[in-house]
Protein backbone atom coordinates (compact mmCIF):
# COMPACT_ATOMS: atom_id res chain seq x y z
CA UNK A 1 0.00 0.00 0.00
CA UNK A 2 1.07 3.58 -0.76
CA UNK A 3 0.09 6.40 0.87
CA UNK A 4 -1.64 9.73 -1.09
CA UNK A 5 1.17 11.59 -0.18
CA UNK A 6 4.66 10.55 -1.90
CA UNK A 7 8.16 12.07 -2.60
CA UNK A 8 9.38 11.75 -5.71
CA UNK A 9 13.06 11.81 -6.19
CA UNK A 10 14.80 12.31 -9.29
CA UNK A 11 18.29 10.92 -9.36
CA UNK A 12 19.00 12.06 -12.56
CA UNK A 13 18.00 15.79 -12.25
CA UNK A 14 20.61 15.06 -8.87
CA UNK A 15 23.46 13.82 -10.90
CA UNK A 16 22.77 16.71 -13.76
CA UNK A 17 23.02 19.25 -10.98
CA UNK A 18 26.05 17.85 -9.57
CA UNK A 19 27.60 18.08 -12.79
CA UNK A 20 26.68 21.36 -13.71
CA UNK A 21 28.15 22.26 -10.00
CA UNK A 22 31.74 20.84 -11.10
CA UNK A 23 31.10 22.39 -14.28
CA UNK A 24 30.82 25.90 -12.73
CA UNK A 25 33.68 25.34 -9.92
CA UNK A 26 35.90 23.89 -12.76
CA UNK A 27 38.82 21.87 -11.07
CA UNK A 28 38.12 22.69 -7.39
CA UNK A 29 36.82 19.32 -5.78
CA UNK A 30 33.62 19.21 -4.48
CA UNK A 31 32.27 17.42 -1.14
CA UNK A 32 28.74 16.95 -1.67
CA UNK A 33 26.86 17.47 1.47
CA UNK A 34 23.85 14.71 1.79
CA UNK A 35 23.46 15.51 5.82
CA UNK A 36 19.53 16.12 7.06
CA UNK A 37 18.84 12.92 5.37
CA UNK A 38 19.90 14.45 2.62
CA UNK A 39 18.22 17.59 3.15
CA UNK A 40 15.00 15.70 3.35
CA UNK A 41 15.39 13.41 0.25
CA UNK A 42 16.69 10.18 1.51
CA UNK A 43 20.70 9.88 2.06
CA UNK A 44 20.81 6.13 0.97
CA UNK A 45 20.04 6.34 -1.98
CA UNK A 46 21.39 10.40 -2.87
CA UNK A 47 24.32 9.17 -1.90
CA UNK A 48 25.06 6.16 -3.90
CA UNK A 49 23.64 8.30 -7.03
CA UNK A 50 26.28 11.23 -6.42
CA UNK A 51 29.55 8.77 -5.90
CA UNK A 52 28.13 7.67 -9.31
CA UNK A 53 28.02 11.06 -10.83
CA UNK A 54 31.62 11.27 -9.47
CA UNK A 55 31.54 12.87 -6.62
CA UNK A 56 34.88 11.90 -4.18
CA UNK A 57 33.69 12.91 -0.75
CA UNK A 58 30.31 13.17 0.95
CA UNK A 59 29.69 15.39 4.50
CA UNK A 60 27.11 14.55 6.99
CA UNK A 61 26.04 15.78 10.58
CA UNK A 62 27.23 13.31 12.76
CA UNK A 63 28.24 9.48 12.96
CA UNK A 64 25.12 8.11 13.19
CA UNK A 65 24.37 9.94 9.81
CA UNK A 66 27.75 8.54 8.05
CA UNK A 67 26.87 4.95 8.98
CA UNK A 68 23.13 4.72 7.06
CA UNK A 69 25.16 6.34 3.79
CA UNK A 70 27.91 3.73 4.70
CA UNK A 71 25.54 0.64 4.56
CA UNK A 72 24.30 1.86 1.58
CA UNK A 73 27.03 0.99 0.29
CA UNK A 74 28.99 4.25 -0.43
CA UNK A 75 32.83 4.07 -0.81
CA UNK A 76 34.21 7.08 -1.19
CA UNK A 77 35.31 9.17 1.75
CA UNK A 78 32.35 10.23 4.63
CA UNK A 79 33.60 13.96 6.49
CA UNK A 80 31.45 13.89 9.91
CA UNK A 81 30.95 17.98 10.34
CA UNK A 82 29.28 17.32 13.76
CA UNK A 83 31.06 17.19 17.67
CA UNK A 84 32.17 14.12 18.54
CA UNK A 85 32.14 15.42 22.48
CA UNK A 86 29.09 12.97 22.90
CA UNK A 87 29.32 10.44 20.27
CA UNK A 88 31.01 6.83 20.17
CA UNK A 89 34.23 7.21 18.60
CA UNK A 90 34.11 3.60 17.81
CA UNK A 91 32.04 4.20 14.58
CA UNK A 92 34.28 6.04 12.91
CA UNK A 93 36.94 2.81 12.90
CA UNK A 94 34.14 0.48 11.94
CA UNK A 95 32.90 2.64 9.19
CA UNK A 96 36.00 4.37 7.80
CA UNK A 97 34.37 7.71 8.79
CA UNK A 98 36.10 10.60 8.50
CA UNK A 99 35.73 13.21 11.83
CA UNK A 100 35.81 16.62 12.57
CA UNK A 101 38.40 18.02 15.02
CA UNK A 102 37.07 21.14 16.46
CA UNK A 103 38.01 21.35 20.43
CA UNK A 104 41.02 20.50 22.29
CA UNK A 105 39.06 17.92 24.37
CA UNK A 106 37.49 16.05 20.98
CA UNK A 107 41.62 16.10 19.98
CA UNK A 108 42.67 14.25 22.80
CA UNK A 109 39.23 11.97 22.79
CA UNK A 110 40.38 11.42 19.12
CA UNK A 111 44.23 10.33 19.85
CA UNK A 112 43.01 8.15 22.57
CA UNK A 113 40.09 6.08 20.32
CA UNK A 114 43.25 5.88 17.57
CA UNK A 115 45.74 4.90 19.39
CA UNK A 116 43.13 2.17 21.41
CA UNK A 117 42.23 0.51 17.64
CA UNK A 118 46.23 0.49 16.97
CA UNK A 119 45.44 2.49 13.70
CA UNK A 120 46.04 6.34 12.77
CA UNK A 121 42.90 8.30 11.61
CA UNK A 122 42.78 11.41 9.12
CA UNK A 123 40.72 14.12 10.19
CA UNK A 124 39.65 17.97 9.17
CA UNK A 125 40.37 20.46 11.70
CA UNK A 126 37.48 23.23 12.02
CA UNK A 127 38.57 26.83 12.43
CA UNK A 128 36.21 29.30 14.01
CA UNK A 129 36.49 32.71 12.23
CA UNK A 130 33.29 34.01 13.36
CA UNK A 131 30.40 31.52 13.51
CA UNK A 132 30.96 31.00 17.14
CA UNK A 133 30.21 27.72 17.01
CA UNK A 134 32.35 24.38 16.47
CA UNK A 135 35.66 25.24 15.68
CA UNK A 136 39.19 26.23 17.18
CA UNK A 137 39.37 29.91 17.71
CA UNK A 138 40.82 31.35 14.56
CA UNK A 139 43.14 34.19 17.19
CA UNK A 140 44.25 31.45 19.74
CA UNK A 141 45.51 28.60 17.49
CA UNK A 142 48.97 29.01 18.56
CA UNK A 143 48.02 27.84 22.21
CA UNK A 144 45.14 25.24 21.39
CA UNK A 145 46.93 23.48 18.40
CA UNK A 146 50.56 22.04 19.12
CA UNK A 147 49.08 19.05 21.09
CA UNK A 148 46.89 18.10 18.09
CA UNK A 149 48.79 18.73 15.38
CA UNK A 150 51.48 16.40 17.51
CA UNK A 151 48.73 13.61 18.06
CA UNK A 152 51.01 10.50 16.78
CA UNK A 153 47.73 8.45 15.70
CA UNK A 154 45.92 11.69 13.86
CA UNK A 155 46.49 12.57 10.41
CA UNK A 156 45.82 16.40 9.09
CA UNK A 157 44.20 15.91 6.00
CA UNK A 158 42.02 19.57 5.67
CA UNK A 159 41.36 22.97 7.25
CA UNK A 160 37.87 24.60 6.91
CA UNK A 161 35.22 26.57 8.50
CA UNK A 162 32.24 27.85 7.51
CA UNK A 163 30.49 31.09 6.75
CA UNK A 164 27.69 32.64 9.17
CA UNK A 165 26.62 35.03 6.39
CA UNK A 166 27.20 33.91 2.90
CA UNK A 167 23.87 34.62 1.99
CA UNK A 168 23.70 38.49 3.12
CA UNK A 169 26.03 39.95 0.16
CA UNK A 170 25.88 43.31 2.46
CA UNK A 171 26.95 42.11 5.33
CA UNK A 172 30.83 42.59 5.94
CA UNK A 173 31.25 39.55 7.98
CA UNK A 174 31.77 37.42 5.28
CA UNK A 175 34.49 38.90 4.30
CA UNK A 176 36.24 39.32 8.02
CA UNK A 177 35.67 35.13 8.37
CA UNK A 178 37.49 35.10 4.55
CA UNK A 179 40.32 37.06 5.80
CA UNK A 180 40.56 35.45 9.49
CA UNK A 181 40.52 31.93 7.63
CA UNK A 182 43.55 32.64 5.35
CA UNK A 183 45.58 33.86 8.44
CA UNK A 184 44.46 30.95 10.33
CA UNK A 185 46.29 29.04 7.41
CA UNK A 186 49.07 30.69 7.76
CA UNK A 187 49.24 29.60 11.41
CA UNK A 188 48.59 26.17 10.49
CA UNK A 189 51.12 25.74 8.16
CA UNK A 190 54.19 27.05 10.59
CA UNK A 191 53.11 24.75 13.30
CA UNK A 192 52.90 22.23 11.53
CA UNK A 193 56.00 19.97 13.02
CA UNK A 194 58.83 19.27 10.57
CA UNK A 195 58.41 15.27 8.96
CA UNK A 196 61.41 12.92 8.52
CA UNK A 197 62.31 12.66 5.17
CA UNK A 198 60.31 10.26 3.59
CA UNK A 199 60.01 8.40 0.42
CA UNK A 200 56.44 8.57 0.19
CA UNK A 201 55.06 11.97 -1.44
CA UNK A 202 53.65 14.29 1.41
CA UNK A 203 49.65 14.55 0.92
CA UNK A 204 48.26 17.67 -0.11
CA UNK A 205 46.19 19.49 2.85
CA UNK A 206 42.74 20.68 1.92
CA UNK A 207 40.98 23.82 2.81
CA UNK A 208 37.65 24.05 2.13
CA UNK A 209 35.31 26.93 3.44
CA UNK A 210 31.83 27.53 0.47
CA UNK A 211 28.53 26.64 1.16
CA UNK A 212 26.07 26.72 -1.43
CA UNK A 213 25.91 30.96 -1.20
CA UNK A 214 29.25 31.22 -0.63
CA UNK A 215 29.90 29.38 -3.53
CA UNK A 216 27.56 31.44 -5.64
CA UNK A 217 28.73 34.71 -4.16
CA UNK A 218 32.78 34.86 -4.02
CA UNK A 219 35.15 32.10 -5.79
CA UNK A 220 38.17 33.62 -4.13
CA UNK A 221 36.83 31.26 -1.50
CA UNK A 222 36.27 28.45 -3.49
CA UNK A 223 40.11 26.75 -2.20
CA UNK A 224 40.87 23.62 -2.89
CA UNK A 225 36.82 22.34 -2.07
CA UNK A 226 33.36 23.27 -1.91
CA UNK A 227 30.61 21.72 -0.01
CA UNK A 228 27.48 22.24 -1.73
CA UNK A 229 24.10 21.16 -0.22
CA UNK A 230 21.12 23.33 -1.11
CA UNK A 231 22.07 23.50 -4.75
CA UNK A 232 22.31 19.89 -5.42
CA UNK A 233 19.11 19.45 -4.57
CA UNK A 234 18.17 22.28 -7.26
CA UNK A 235 17.53 25.08 -4.95
CA UNK A 236 19.68 28.67 -4.83
CA UNK A 237 20.11 29.73 -1.77
CA UNK A 238 17.96 33.11 -1.16
CA UNK A 239 18.20 36.70 -2.07
CA UNK A 240 20.90 34.68 -4.45
CA UNK A 241 20.28 34.22 -8.06
CA UNK A 242 22.43 31.98 -10.21
CA UNK A 243 23.50 31.18 -13.86
CA UNK A 244 23.88 27.21 -12.96
CA UNK A 245 21.36 25.44 -14.87
CA UNK A 246 19.76 23.29 -11.99
CA UNK A 247 16.59 21.61 -11.41
CA UNK A 248 14.63 20.54 -8.62
CA UNK A 249 15.00 17.35 -7.18
CA UNK A 250 12.08 16.31 -5.17
CA UNK A 251 8.56 16.80 -5.90
CA UNK A 252 5.55 16.22 -3.58
CA UNK A 253 2.45 15.30 -4.41
CA UNK A 254 -1.08 14.11 -3.23
CA UNK A 255 -4.51 13.24 -3.99
CA UNK A 256 -8.38 14.84 -3.56
CA UNK A 257 -9.66 13.12 -1.23
CA UNK A 258 -13.20 14.56 -0.80
CA UNK A 259 -14.92 17.74 -2.11
CA UNK A 260 -17.49 19.65 0.34
CA UNK A 261 -19.39 22.70 -0.36
CA UNK A 262 -19.55 25.39 2.47
CA UNK A 263 -22.11 28.10 2.79
CA UNK A 264 -22.25 31.39 3.13
CA UNK A 265 -20.98 31.80 6.82
CA UNK A 266 -19.47 28.68 7.33
CA UNK A 267 -15.73 27.92 8.20
CA UNK A 268 -13.55 24.73 7.64
CA UNK A 269 -11.12 23.06 9.80
CA UNK A 270 -9.92 23.30 13.50
CA UNK A 271 -11.01 27.19 14.85
CA UNK A 272 -12.71 28.18 12.04
CA UNK A 273 -9.95 30.02 10.67
CA UNK A 274 -11.33 30.61 7.02
CA UNK A 275 -15.34 31.44 6.47
CA UNK A 276 -16.89 31.29 3.79
CA UNK A 277 -18.25 34.84 2.38
CA UNK A 278 -20.59 33.51 -0.51
CA UNK A 279 -20.95 29.37 -1.46
CA UNK A 280 -17.23 27.96 -1.75
CA UNK A 281 -16.02 24.74 -2.84
CA UNK A 282 -13.45 23.14 -0.90
CA UNK A 283 -11.12 20.07 -1.52
CA UNK A 284 -9.30 18.04 1.05
CA UNK A 285 -6.04 16.38 0.92
CA UNK A 286 -4.64 13.94 3.51
CA UNK A 287 -1.64 16.11 4.19
CA UNK A 288 -0.73 18.16 7.16
CA UNK A 289 1.68 18.92 9.27
CA UNK A 290 2.64 15.40 10.14
CA UNK A 291 3.80 15.23 6.97
CA UNK A 292 6.31 18.10 7.06
CA UNK A 293 3.46 20.77 6.09
CA UNK A 294 4.05 24.13 7.85
CA UNK A 295 0.99 25.56 9.62
CA UNK A 296 1.69 29.19 8.41
CA UNK A 297 0.78 27.77 5.22
CA UNK A 298 -3.14 28.32 6.25
CA UNK A 299 -4.10 31.71 4.11
CA UNK A 300 -0.14 32.11 2.60
CA UNK A 301 0.57 28.74 0.63
CA UNK A 302 -1.05 27.30 -2.24
CA UNK A 303 -1.21 23.93 -4.11
CA UNK A 304 -1.28 23.13 -8.32
CA UNK A 305 -4.69 21.17 -9.04
CA UNK A 306 -5.34 20.37 -13.04
CA UNK A 307 -2.52 23.00 -13.32
CA UNK A 308 -4.40 25.58 -11.50
CA UNK A 309 -3.71 27.09 -8.71
CA UNK A 310 -5.84 26.46 -5.19
CA UNK A 311 -4.90 28.30 -1.86
CA UNK A 312 -4.73 26.78 1.38
CA UNK A 313 -7.35 27.94 3.62
CA UNK A 314 -8.35 26.64 7.36
CA UNK A 315 -5.97 24.99 9.20
CA UNK A 316 -2.97 23.23 8.86
CA UNK A 317 -3.96 20.28 10.39
CA UNK A 318 -1.90 16.76 11.22
CA UNK A 319 -2.88 14.90 8.62
CA UNK A 320 -5.02 17.01 6.55
CA UNK A 321 -5.50 20.73 4.42
CA UNK A 322 -8.16 22.11 2.57
CA UNK A 323 -7.53 24.11 -0.55
CA UNK A 324 -10.22 26.41 -2.23
CA UNK A 325 -11.29 24.76 -5.71
CA UNK A 326 -14.52 27.04 -6.40
CA UNK A 327 -13.15 28.77 -9.49
CA UNK A 328 -11.35 25.45 -11.20
CA UNK A 329 -14.02 23.58 -12.49
CA UNK A 330 -15.38 19.71 -11.56
CA UNK A 331 -12.65 18.86 -9.31
CA UNK A 332 -13.00 15.40 -8.26
CA UNK A 333 -11.70 12.50 -5.76
CA UNK A 334 -8.43 11.14 -7.05
CA UNK A 335 -7.14 14.43 -8.86
CA UNK A 336 -3.49 14.52 -8.14
CA UNK A 337 -2.46 17.63 -6.02
CA UNK A 338 0.97 18.99 -6.45
CA UNK A 339 2.76 20.52 -2.80
CA UNK A 340 6.15 20.86 -4.57
CA UNK A 341 6.90 20.30 -8.11
CA UNK A 342 5.40 21.28 -11.52
CA UNK A 343 2.37 20.83 -13.01
CA UNK A 344 2.01 22.16 -16.85
CA UNK A 345 4.74 23.97 -18.81
CA UNK A 346 3.83 27.64 -17.71
CA UNK A 347 5.95 29.54 -15.05
CA UNK A 348 3.30 29.99 -12.92
CA UNK A 349 2.10 26.25 -12.49
CA UNK A 350 5.13 25.25 -10.93
CA UNK A 351 5.68 25.63 -6.82
CA UNK A 352 9.31 25.26 -5.67
CA UNK A 353 10.74 25.37 -1.79
CA UNK A 354 11.90 29.06 -2.14
CA UNK A 355 8.18 30.26 -3.25
CA UNK A 356 6.59 28.02 -0.16
CA UNK A 357 9.38 29.41 2.03
CA UNK A 358 8.81 33.43 1.06
CA UNK A 359 5.60 32.61 1.86
CA UNK A 360 5.67 31.69 5.56
CA UNK A 361 8.91 33.84 6.25
CA UNK A 362 11.43 31.04 6.40
CA UNK A 363 13.94 29.17 4.69
CA UNK A 364 14.01 26.90 1.83
CA UNK A 365 16.27 24.64 3.66
CA UNK A 366 13.61 24.18 6.50
CA UNK A 367 10.66 23.15 3.59
CA UNK A 368 12.87 19.85 2.49
CA UNK A 369 14.53 19.21 5.66
CA UNK A 370 11.19 18.61 7.52
CA UNK A 371 9.73 16.49 5.35
CA UNK A 372 8.36 14.01 7.27
CA UNK A 373 9.06 9.89 7.63
CA UNK A 374 5.72 8.51 6.84
CA UNK A 375 5.66 10.51 3.31
CA UNK A 376 7.62 7.41 0.90
CA UNK A 377 10.11 8.40 -1.26
CA UNK A 378 10.07 7.23 -4.72
CA UNK A 379 12.93 7.52 -6.82
CA UNK A 380 13.36 7.95 -10.80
Amino acid sequence: MIRSTVARVDLAALQANFRAIQEFVGGTRIIAVVKANAYGHGSARVGLALEQAGATMLACADIEEGIVIRQAGVRVPILVFGALSVSDLDGLFEFALTPTISTPGAARAMQTAAAHHGTTIGYHLKIDTGMNRLGFRHDNLRRTLPDLLSSPNLRLEAVYTHFASADEPENSVFNDQRERFESAWSVVNELIPAKAESPEPKAAILRHACNSAALLRDSRVWYDAVRPGLLLYGIVPPPLASTIQLTPVMSLTSRVVAVKGLRPGEGVGYGWRYRADAPRTVAVIPAGYADGLDTRLCGRGHVLIRGQRAPIVGAVSMDMITVDVTTLGDIRPGDEVVLLGRQGSESWQQIDAREVAAAIGTIPWEIVCRLGTRVERQYD
